[in-house]
């Protein structure tokens, strides 16, 4: 077995939702080998936990979302909650052949799936240990550019990163944004004002997340003023956004263009009364992350970015917005994607991707790669 497999499934039983003796976890494997989840398995042995496994493939998941009724959603989501009910952790694997492979199911299935999920995923959430990440595949390697071989370097090396490296430094960062309240966000085509107010910050250091390094808070809902254009495109609901670009007043966004599917994306906004408004705001900073690969769990952790997320709020930072959109787009401020500055009460935070004030220099790149 690669042993690259086995420190991997190390972290994520120990580091990230530390098991203990007679803890139950749920593997969920989304086309994912086998040797992987026989590592996560063994691992979670090791720990003397309970290892529980559910095998997911893309494809099926297609053709039970195309076609499958009201009733058999609810029924689906009574057998979730009763069986994460009764876990204590839950790890998620997630590959993917073809991530556009849901891009021809029916938006209003879509919408009717995730709202009747809700509660599993609520549970999830707010009451097991969990973690989530992505796995290495060809086609993941196409949307990053890159072999399959350099990419799973590449995944591998962000993935396995030393995290306790990220502590100090978002502790700084996250002490800093709780006393804060006005934040102003610049870089091409974005000049966008709110506050934080009140609301709290959280940091992510590879516990909930991996790839993780970020700190997120939430605007206080009506507070957002300007405009911002995202320079990472986005992959939604099985569909690609472009230079997606918001503008905002009293909060709500007012327009919204893309450079294609305009029209879907605001279909999507339009989801709910919530979906206009903002849930998180979020500073990305892992050190192994440059570019963007179309997938989300990455590219909002890019060194040097920010995103910012129409729908619902976490409630470890909440404003109150309630949708069953969460959409994180990201815009990255490093020179080679236009620069950018991030000022908290008027003072210099970040510029072009670089922490400024001393206390959160630790997580600059420099330092976050030892």
């Amino acid at each position: 077995m690669d042993p690259r497999l086995n420190r991997l499934a190390e972290i994520l039983t120990g580091f990230s939702v530390k098991l203990k003796r007679g803890e139950k976890v749920l593997i969920d494997a989304y086309d994912v080998p086998d040797d992987m989840i026989v590592a996560l398995v063994r691992a979670a042995r090791k720990r003397k936990a309970i290892p529980f496994v559910q095998i997911n493939h893309g494809r099926i998941s297609r053709e039970l979302l195309r076609d499958s009724s009201e009733e058999q959603f609810k029924i689906a989501s009574r057998l979730e909650l009763r069986r994460m009910k009764q876990m204590d952790a839950y790890i998620a694997l997630r590959g993917s052949h073809n991530i556009f492979e849901l891009s021809d199911v029916p938006s209003a299935k879509m919408k009717m799936a995730l709202s009747i999920m809700r509660p599993v995923i609520d549970w999830r959430v707010k009451k097991t240990k969990w973690v989530v990440l992505r796995w290495p595949t060809p086609a993941m390697a196409q949307q990053a550019s890159l072999s399959t071989e350099a990419f799973e370097d590449f995944y591998f090396r962000v993935c396995t990163l030393d995290y306790s490296r990220m502590i100090p430094g978002m502790r700084a960062l996250k002490k800093l944004m709780d006393r804060t309240d006005k934040v102003h966000l610049t870089a091409k085509g974005t000049d966008l004002r709110f506050s934080i107010k009140d609301i709290g910050s959280v940091p992510c250091g590879g516990e909930y997340n991996i790839p993780d390094g970020e700190v997120f808070s939430c605007p206080l809902k009506t507070s957002v003023e300007g405009h911002v254009t995202f320079n990472v495109p986005s992959v939604y609901q099985g569909d690609s956004f472009d230079n997606v670009r918001l503008e905002f007043a009293k909060g709500r966004i007012i327009k919204a263009t893309s450079n294609q599917n305009s029209r879907k994306l605001n279909k999507i906004l339009n989801s709910d009364a919530g979906a206009r408004y903002i849930g998180e705001f979020a500073i990305g900073f892992n050190p192994h992350i440059l570019e963007p690969m179309s997938d989300i769990l990455f590219d909002e952790k890019i060194a040097g970015s920010f995103h910012f997320t129409p729908g619902q709020a976490y409630e470890e930072a909440n404003n109150g917005n309630r949708s069953q959109v969460h959409w994180d787009m990201v815009c990255i401020q490093r020179p080679e994607y236009g620069g950018g500055e991030i000022h908290f009460d008027g003072k210099l935070i970040r510029k072009d991707g670089l922490f400024i004030p001393k206390s959160l220099q630790k997580l600059n790149p420099e330092y976050l790669l030892g």
